[in-house]
């Protein structure tokens, strides 16, 4: 094994386990990609042994750094992040969740169901993880446990749905892909849609068939209202505003009207709109949402300029070449190639976060896959499926933490892990459908395109 094969390895080694010290990811990036930097050129100036990073080499990091901070994609993450926190504010969720449960309150299993809904509008709408899982923890546990739904499903509802935000577009997490990879966000936005809504068919048809089966985990509420013309005008109502939302953002993109960072500068003002009709927007809410969202816009970026330094040093020292080669060398075939690469990205998702796998596993990958001849957007859509687990699976599957978090009295992280594994086995169900059925990512691009 050549000396830079080795110092690739190492280099991959040293951020795994750097990532479990404690240290900022961005820190543990840019930290891993110096060390090994200078070291490469120390043993070229001792070694006479050229190991391909030398200073000429690194000092292509500035412009790429520059070239990221000035990427105008980019601009739509702040704006969807702002979209989303002003959203959260504006008191929309709590109005959709209330007229809901009226309409679904003579089904078993109804507000489940609700929680559902609610949740596949916010992912639609916001995009943040942290706080649709918290929003529909504060709304939703409660009332279900108040009307005798077990915690489990309760809890396994909540954190489900909480994460098709990170699938359903407007996504941040697509919005990053699409850059790391050279992909238009706007076909990843058209390849997600119809995904996102099979997970989320798949989440109700569990609800439904597990409060078939064992009704006493999910009564009907009792002295709930009966279905009547104003109950399905109060909710119509209650669901037109985020729905008006959805559509200014998402059919601006759809229908070529703008790009996609045009128009979460459109779902930026159309959120502070909702707040503003609310009644819930003032200073002090403008100053809150503007300052969360300059801390997380700032921990993307750092993200993205620490994992650009990283991958310029590993490309440098010819790792992409080497997880090229282990993977083409694999004896499964093309398919078999890249239900490997799922596989461990699965696995890897109980232990690391979406973003480090999305800024430093599927850019290493997704050539291999395209040289194979599978469709990109496909797999970057596969991929971001199986990202969707991590926020499930223990030890670091954060929407777990978040309704931990916020969780009423008696919850504790039995109920919430037992609650989340039959929405992960359900997850793997659709992430397989998605594979064996492609059209039902690229049907969408293609229709759109065609026209």
């Amino acid at each position: 094994m050549e000396i830079n094969e080795i110092l690739a390895m190492t280099m991959f080694g040293c951020f795994i386990a750097f990532l479990f010290s404690g240290f900022p990811v961005a820190w543990v990036l840019g930290g891993v990609a110096i060390i090994f930097a200078a070291l490469a050129m120390l043993m070229d100036l001792w070694f006479d042994a050229f190991i391909g990073v030398d200073w000429n080499y690194v000092s292509i990091v500035v412009p790429r750094m520059w070239a990221v901070m000035t990427n105008w994609v980019l601009v739509a993450l702040p704006m969807f992040v702002f979209m989303g926190l002003m959203l959260d504010r504006s008191g929309v969720a709590e109005d959709l969740m209330s007229n809901l449960a009226r309409l679904f309150g003579k089904v078993r299993g109804g507000l489940a169901v609700t929680v559902t809904f609610v949740g596949l509008l916010l992912a639609a709408s916001t995009g943040i993880i942290g706080a649709s899982v918290v929003l529909l923890a504060v709304l939703g546990v409660p009332l279900m446990l108040r009307e005798g739904y077990s915690k489990e499903l309760a809890c396994g509802t909540v954190c489900s749905t909480g994460t098709l935000g990170i699938l359903i577009p407007p996504s941040i997490m697509l919005v990053m892909m699409g850059d790391r990879i050279g992909l238009s966000v706007g076909d990843l936005f058209l390849g997600a849609l119809f995904p996102g809504l099979l997970l989320a068919g798949l989440y109700v048809s569990y609800i439904m068939i597990y409060a078939f089966l064992r009704p006493q985990a999910a009564p009907v509420p009792k002295g709930t209202e009966s279905l009547s013309m104003r109950v399905v005008f109060n909710v119509l109502w209650a669901v037109l505003p985020t729905a008006g939302l959805i559509m200014a953002v998402l059919g601006s993109i759809f229908f070529g009207i703008a790009t996609p960072t045009e128009a979460s500068g459109v779902g930026a003002l159309g959120a502070t709109l909702l707040a503003l009709s609310k009644k819930r927007l003032s200073l002090k809410v403008l100053r809150d949402v503007g300052r969360e969202t300059t801390k997380t816009t700032s921990f993307i970026f750092a993200l993205l300029l620490g994992a650009t330094a990283f991958s310029l040093v590993f490309r440098g020292l010819g790792g992409d070449e080497l997880i090229e080669a282990a993977l083409t060398g694999l004896p499964f075939g093309p398919t078999g190639i890249v239900i490997c690469i799922l596989l461990v990205t699965f696995i890897l998702g109980f232990f690391l976060d979406w973003i480090e796998l999305t800024l430093i596993i599927l850019p290493l990958v997704a050539p291999v896959v395209a040289g194979l001849g599978f469709d990109l957007v496909w797999f970057t859509i596969l991929f971001a499926v199986c990202l969707q687990t991590s926020f499930l699976t223990p030890p670091v599957g954060f929407a777990l933490f978040y309704l931990k978090g916020v969780a009423p009295e008696g919850i504790n992280l039995g109920h919430i892990y037992r609650g989340v594994v039959p929405f992960i086995l359900i997850q793997l169900l659709g992430l397989a459908i998605v594979f064996y059925w492609q059209g039902i990512v690229t049907w969408l691009p293609a229709v759109a395109y065609s026209q």
